[in-house]
Order: C-alpha cells, then sequence, then structure tokens
C-alpha cells in the first residue's frame, strides 16, 4: 500500500545550483582540477521531501560560447532549482568593490547562478534560495549585500561560528500574515541555524521580507510579491534548512519550506 502511495505522488527533477573548486596546483584534492559538487546534505533534504535532485553543471567560460548545450536547455528539463549555499558573492556582481580581499568572492559562480536564476524567470520554474541562494535572489533582483555584518552594522549580532559551524543559532522575528509565518501555523517566533557573514542590503526589486534577525533586524528571509505581474516562486532563506534532521524539534522543522516550494513546483 506505501508503494502504491508513492508511485501516486508525482516526483519532480528538481536542479541544484553547483557549487565550486576552482583549478588550483598548490590543492592536493583531486590534483588540483577544477570541480563541481554537492553536498550530501541538501540532496537528502530534497530526497526526503520526495523529489529528485540533479546537480546542474557550470561550464567552463573559455567554452561557454562553443558548448551545444546551453545553462538555458539545461533548466529545460527540469521543473524547479534551488540555490545551494557556498561562497561569499563578488562585490562587483552588485556594482561594489571588497572592503577586504578576502571578501572577494566568486564572480564566476554568481554569473553562473544569475543565469540560473534568469532562465526560471523567464520559464517560470519555482525558485529556492539557500543562504548565499538567497544573497543571489536578492542580487538577481538589482539588491545589493553587506559584505560582512560584523563591521558594516552596528550592534549586530553573530550569524557565525567556524568552530560550532551549523549548530550556531539565533532567534528570528517572522513577518505576520506572511507565506512564510502560514507554512508555520502562524508562528511568529522560532530558532534558526546561521552560518553566514554577509547579508541583504538593499532589497531587490519585488521582493518582500519575511522574517528578521530578532537580535539585530539583520534579513533571514525574502520572497518575490505575488502581486508582480510574474507569478514565478521565487523565495529564499537565509539558514540552512538542509543541515537539520527534522525529528530534532529545538530549530525551526526544515521540512514546511522545502514541502511549499514543492507544491509550486508540482502545479
Amino acid at each position: 500500500m506505501v508503494e502504491q502511495m508513492q508511485s501516486d505522488v508525482h516526483s519532480p527533477r528538481i536542479g541544484i545550483s553547483s557549487c565550486m573548486r576552482h583549478e588550483d596546483p598548490d590543492r592536493d584534492l583531486y590534483d588540483g582540477r577544477p570541480l563541481l559538487y554537492l553536498e550530501q546534505s541538501m540532496a537528502t533534504w530534497v530526497m526526503r521531501a520526495g523529489a529528485r535532485p540533479y546537480l546542474i553543471p557550470a561550464p567552463p567560460e573559455s567554452d561557454r560560447e562553443s558548448l551545444p548545450i546551453s545553462l538555458d536547455d539545461m533548466m529545460a528539463g527540469l521543473e524547479g532549482l534551488v540555490l545551494h549555499g557556498g561562497v561569499d558573492m563578488a562585490p562587483s556582481s552588485y556594482g561594489d568593490d571588497p572592503r577586504c580581499e578576502a571578501w572577494s568572492g566568486d564572480r564566476t559562480r554568481d554569473a553562473y547562478e544569475l543565469q540560473l536564476v534568469d532562465a526560471c524567470l523567464e520559464r517560470s520554474i519555482p525558485v529556492l534560495g539557500i543562504c548565499r541562494g538567497m544573497q543571489v535572489l536578492n542580487v538577481a533582483f538589482g539588491g545589493t549585500l553587506y559584505q560582512d555584518i560584523e563591521t558594516q552594522i552596528e550592534r549586530a549580532s553573530s550569524h557565525r561560528a567556524p568552530e560550532a559551524y551549523e549548530q550556531h543559532d539565533h532567534p528570528i522575528a517572522i513577518e505576520p500574515r506572511s507565506r512564510l509565518s502560514s507554512l508555520y501555523g502562524g508562528c511568529r517566533r522560532a530558532l534558526v541555524n546561521s552560518v553566514h557573514h554577509q547579508a541583504v542590503c538593499d532589497l531587490g526589486e519585488g521582493l518582500s521580507i519575511e522574517a528578521t534577525c530578532e537580535l539585530d533586524g539583520v534579513v533571514e528571509a525574502i520572497r518575490l510579491d505575488s502581486s508582480e505581474a510574474s507569478s514565478t516562486y521565487v523565495a529564499g532563506v537565509q539558514w540552512h534548512p538542509e543541515f537539520q534532521d527534522p525529528d530534532h524539534d529545538r530549530l525551526l522543522d526544515p521540512m514546511p519550506l522545502i514541502g511549499d516550494f514543492l507544491s509550486a513546483v508540482r502545479v
């Protein structure tokens, strides 16, 4: 009976943007060759929700124009996009200069993911951004970022603790009457993990804020307004639901978030 019920539910094909390790002769791993990869936790989270994850390759910049298959072609066979977390966005991707070399980011990955977002918007393919992915969405809609919360936001709380990593957490305030609030039964306050040092500064056009850090007001969740001309589902959160065990109830349940995304995919 369980197998029959599972077979009756559509298992959508969800594209996940690649994390990148660029060519580096000083790196021992795979002899420094360029790598594209997907974190196990992200793949597991998507599969746990009943969808099939597919890593979307990023073509080398030198071959991008000559390859017969484009990023737009690859999105044609997928039904949703999840933007993976990872390295900083390059300030040049939103018209800024890096405040220090360590925050120069990855412009190559930025261009790749921004192109994926454009392809999804053109095809009305739902998009969910996680951590860096939320920042990519904000930039895609014309927004900007704080390059470093600690040095640019007065009296900022801690949003990243390298030793604790995904075990580091803080409370968020969820906007009443927002879609995010409705997913959690009208919840107004929750605890989430926090592994980032950059954040939304100027909000992108057409986006609304659905949650902020309760301690300092840093934006923690955004969504494309339903009143916009495009009906495409676009949402992002700054925390990492994929790192959480859904059976551990101390943090906000990770499953309603991806369940809502997949409901939009299945429409």
